[in-house]
C-alpha cells in the first residue's frame, strides 16, 4: 500500500511572509509516517515548499499513485485541503482521503464532505495510523470512535461533538521519519549573541517535541482543549536520544511549554551535558516558570539554550486577567530580567485586543521598549475553534470564513477603531519592534546577503500587516459601538 502524507501550503499573505523567518519541517507528518509499518511505502509532500501547489500535488499523484492520501491542516488551511482532496478524487476516484491535525480535532464537522473526504482523524496521528493501516490491509470497515470519524457514518455528528481523544503516553508515539523530507529546506532565524559573528542568520534547524499539552487554561489558547488539559511528557532519556540522532546543530522545541516540569527539564540538560551534546536550542516557556526556576535556565544556558519564546501577552494587569494567564506584570518583568541577566535571547510575544484604542496601542509600544532588546511578535486575540469561547462569540464574527482567518493576525471579532486604522497601529508595533531587534541593538555580525534578506522581508511583512484590512471586503468602517 502507498501512503502520501501532505502538508498544505500557507495561503494568507501575512502568514506566508512570516515563513521567510521561520520554516520548520512537518514534524507531525513525520511522526504519522513513523506509525506506518513496512513494507508499506510512505512519502511526505510538503506543499509549503512549492511555488506551484497544484502542479506539485498532481505530479505526486501521477508519479506515486497513492492508495491513501493523508492531509494535515490548521484551520487556516482547511479550505485548501478540501480543494486538494476534491482534486485528488477527480483524478483517482478510488483513493482513500483522510484529514487529521488541529482543524480535524477542533472542528471535524467542517470536514464532513462525502465523496471528497472519507475519514477524519482526531488526536495523535502516529498512534492512529498504527491502528488504521492493518484494517485497511484487510479491507475492513473504517473504525468509528472519538479518534476515527468516517464521514459517511450515521454517528458522525455524535462523534464530532465529543471531546478529542485522550493523548497516548509518549512511549506509544512512533519516532519521527525525518528521512522523508529534504532537510536543507528548513530553517529558523538565529540572532546570536552581542558582537558575535554568525556564518548565517538562517541556519538549518530541526524541530523536536519532548512534551504535549499544558496544565494552564489561557483563554486565547486551544492547547488545553486539544490535550484534554493534560501535560504528557517524554522521559529525559528518550528526549535526549532523539536530540542526539538529529543531524542539525540547531533545534527548535515545539513543546507547548517544555520547562513546566522543572525536574524533568533539569535531567534533560544534565544528560545532554553528560553525553557531550553540543547544539543550540530555542524553546517556549511561561514567564512564571522562568521566575520560579531560574536555576533551570541557567543550567540550560550551559548546554546551548540560545533563545526562549515567552508569551508575555501584556504588561497590563487587566489584560492578563482577561487572558486567564495567572501571571502579573511584575512576574513578566522578572522573567525578562532573568533571561537578560543569563544572556539568553528573548522572543517576547505580545497580544492586542480587537477593542484596543490608540491609548492601548501606546501602552504596547511602551512594553516593547521595556523588554528590549528582544525579538518580538504580536498577535490579535481571537476565540480558539472548538472551545466554549468560540461558540460564545461565533454570532459576532466579522469575516465570512472564521476558520480561514484564524491565524493570530486576522481579527475574528469587530474592532473598536476603524479596521484600517487598527492594522496601521498594529504595523507600527512591528516597526517599533524592528528598531529594538537584537540584530541591531547587539551589533551581531552576519553576512550582507542575510542582513539584506532580513530587512527586505521584514519590510514586506510589515506592509502585509498594514494591509490585512483589505482581506475584509465590505466590512463597515467603524465596527463596534463606543469608538
Amino acid at each position: 500500500m502507498k501512503v502520501l502524507l501532505v502538508r498544505p501550503p500557507i495561503t494568507l499573505t501575512v502568514a506566508r511572509r512570516l515563513q521567510a523567518f521561520l520554516h520548520l519541517e512537518p514534524l507531525a507528518l513525520e511522526i504519522v509516517a513513523g506509525g506506518i509499518p513496512s513494507p508499506h511505502e510512505t512519502r511526505i509532500l510538503d506543499l509549503a515548499n512549492e511555488k506551484s501547489v497544484d502542479g506539485a500535488f498532481l505530479r505526486s499523484l501521477s508519479e506515486f499513485q497513492p492508495d491513501v492520501i493523508g492531509f494535515t491542516a490548521y484551520s487556516t488551511e482547511a479550505a485548501t485541503v478540501k480543494r486538494l482532496a476534491a482534486l485528488a478524487k477527480s483524478r483517482q476516484p478510488g483513493v482513500l482521503v483522510m484529514v487529521g491535525g488541529t482543524h480535524a480535532t477542533t472542528a471535524p464537522e467542517d470536514l464532513r464532505l462525502p465523496g471528497v473526504i472519507d475519514l477524519v482523524i482526531r488526536g495523535e496521528g502516529g498512534t492512529a495510523m498504527r491502528e488504521l493501516i492493518p484494517l485497511l490491509e484487510r479491507k475492513a470497515p473504517l473504525p468509528e470512535s472519538d479518534a476515527f470519524l468516517p464521514v459517511n457514518s450515521p454517528r458522525f455528528e455524535e462523534l464530532s461533538t465529543s471531546l478529542p481523544p485522550e493523548l497516548p503516553p509518549f512511549d506509544q508515539v512512533p519516532a519521527a521519519r525525518r528521512d522523508l523530507v529534504d532537510r536543507s529546506r528548513y530553517y529558523s532565524i538565529w540572532h546570536g549573541k552581542p558582537g558575535e559573528r554568525l556564518p548565517t542568520l538562517f541556519p538549518r534547524t530541526a524541530a523536536a517535541r519532548t512534551s504535549v499539552g499544558c496544565p494552564f487554561r489561557c483563554s486565547f489558547c486551544v492547547v488545553h482543549y486539544l490535550a484534554g488539559g493534560k501535560y504528557v511528557r517524554r522521559t529525559p532519556e528518550d528526549a535526549v536520544n532523539e536530540i542526539v540522532g538529529i543531524p542539525e546543530e540547531h533545534v527548535y522545541f515545539l513543546d507547548d511549554e517544555m520547562f513546566i516540569d522543572a525536574e524533568r527539564a533539569t535531567r534533560i540538560a544534565e544528560l545532554l551535558r553528560e553525553r557531550g551534546v553540543r547544539k543550540q536550542y530555542v524553546s517556549w516557556a511561561r514567564a512564571d516558570t522562568i521566575v520560579k526556576h531560574p536555576e533551570v535556565f541557567k543550567l540550560w544556558k550551559t548546554v546551548g539554550l540560545t533563545l526562549v519564546y515567552v508569551g508575555l501577552e501584556s504588561m497590563e494587569p487587566d489584560n492578563l486577567q482577561d487572558y486567564n494567564k495567572h501571571v502579573s506584570p511584575e512576574v513578566n518583568r522578572q522573567a525578562v530580567t532573568i533571561l537578560h541577566d543569563l544572556d539568553i535571547g528573548l522572543h517576547a510575544s505580545l497580544m492586542v485586543n480587537p477593542d484596543f484604542t490608540e491609548a492601548d496601542f501606546a501602552k504596547v509600544r511602551r512594553a516593547i521598549n521595556a523588554v528590549a532588546p528582544a525579538e518580538m511578535s504580536f498577535t490579535v486575540f481571537s476565540p480558539p475553534p472548538g472551545t466554549e469561547l468560540w461558540k460564545k462569540h461565533r454570532a459576532e464574527f466579522c469575516c465570512p470564513d472564521p476558520y480561514g482567518f484564524y491565524d493570530g493576525m486576522h481579527t475574528l471579532l469587530p474592532t473598536r477603531m476603524p479596521l484600517k486604522k487598527f492594522y496601521r497601529q498594529l504595523s507600527m508595533l512591528w516597526l517599533c519592534a524592528a528598531r529594538n531587534s537584537p540584530l541591531l541593538r547587539n551589533k551581531v555580525k552576519v553576512p550582507l546577503k542575510d542582513r539584506v534578506r532580513f530587512f527586505y522581508r521584514g519590510f514586506w511583512y510589515g506592509c502585509s500587516v498594514q494591509n490585512i484590512y483589505r482581506d475584509y471586503p465590505g466590512l463597515p468602517v467603524v465596527n463596534r459601538p463606543g469608538s
